[in-house]
């Protein structure tokens, strides 16, 4: 028995994505249910591989995984942070083409799985001082494959990709071109 095995690849890209989701300090049952690894088997994955003597793990988070879409559009800076990472989550294939009713239990997966990491490790890359969490990008992979309570739509000026409150009713313009708006109103005035 070879671990190149066919039979063994599955297990070990499971495995390899659910240390990846650990170094991304995201909660067990978030691991559970994109890997289909049992909480044990996450737990002795940590353990084994990730715990080291000098101190420096990823946190283990502990409790319910974030569930608040006000999160991502408290803020003008915020949203465009959000924006940055949805962006992200589209060009590399983690978000369905439609809107899913149970997104939570049909949108976990090992290919979209390994596709949110890259999104994640792109927007991490690209965005100076991220404050979005793994746990919440999940969630807003959730939120937005589900468009009950946020939706990705394009600003009403530049045609870039922004999120948005479903229920909102004011413009929709990204912070861009919300600044050159403000700019030039306060220019005319």
């Amino acid at each position: 028995m070879r671990i190149s095995d066919d039979r063994y690849s599955r297990d070990r890209q499971r495995f390899d994505l659910a240390l990846r989701f650990i170094q991304h300090e995201a909660r067990t049952r978030t691991i559970r249910i994109w890997t289909g690894l049992t909480d044990d088997r996450i737990r002795k994955l940590y353990r084994s591989y990730i715990c080291d003597d000098a101190g420096v793990n990823p946190a283990r988070h502990r409790g319910k995984s974030p569930q608040q879409a006000t999160f991502f559009i408290r803020t003008p800076h915020m949203r465009q942070e959000t924006a940055v990472l949805a962006s992200m989550c589209y060009l590399l294939g983690v978000m369905p083409a439609s809107h899913v009713a149970d997104a939570q239990h049909t949108l976990p997966g090992m290919q979209r799985g390994e596709a949110l990491c890259e999104a994640f490790e792109t927007y991490r890359r690209l965005v100076p001082a991220p404050r979005i969490s793994f746990e919440h990008a999940v969630y807003l992979v959730t939120a937005l494959a589900r468009g009950d309570e946020l939706r990705a739509t394009l600003c009403a000026d530049c045609n870039g990709l922004i999120v948005v409150d479903r229920y909102a009713t004011h413009a929709r313009r990204c912070l861009a071109c919300e600044e050159s708006r403000q700019g030039r109103l306060l220019l005319d005035a």
